[in-house]
């Protein structure tokens, strides 16, 4: 097992990677997302499963995660005050979905509604031009930003 992953539960239909340092800051479920996967997600999701735009969610979620995770390296090495405005973003944007994302009590029933609606609540605060996986129907319908 790697550094930062201490729990891997395999399980027929993917795997879930549990992380010692999101449980140390109190989040709950600590599920570390980046080598988590679901062989069947792609199978039950969109428009007549979930929601038209879950798909697209997903994928523009992970490549917005991967970028801040590779920023927040970049920021043990250099710091955050001598990261770009852009990269802080990133910055912002990885501890928003760590803590509201990832994280939800142990009695929170979050429907995929809602999740959904928090996802593009924390990519919204993205320029419409980085979320390039998204559709512009779905940007027109549920973008939050300014631009």
């Amino acid at each position: 097992m790697q550094g930062r992953l201490d729990y891997l539960t395999v399980i027929t239909e993917g795997q879930i990677v549990l992380s010692r340092e999101l449980h140390n800051q109190g989040i709950y479920p600590p599920v570390h997302i980046s080598p988590s996967l679901s062989r069947l997600m792609k199978d039950g999701i969109g428009k007549d499963d979930t929601r038209e735009d879950h798909p697209r969610v997903s994928a523009q979620l992970y490549a917005l995660y991967a970028r801040a995770q590779e920023t927040r390296n970049l920021a043990s090495i250099i710091g955050a005050d001598e990261l770009s405005e852009r990269d802080r973003r990133f910055l912002s944007f990885a501890d928003a979905f760590d803590e509201r994302f990832v994280g939800q009590g142990e009695a929170e029933d979050r429907s995929i509604e809602a999740t959904l609606n928090l996802a593009w609540e924390l990519m919204s605060a993205f320029p419409r031009d980085m979320l390039t996986r998204m559709k512009e129907t779905d940007l027109a319908k549920y973008y939050q930003g300014n631009a």
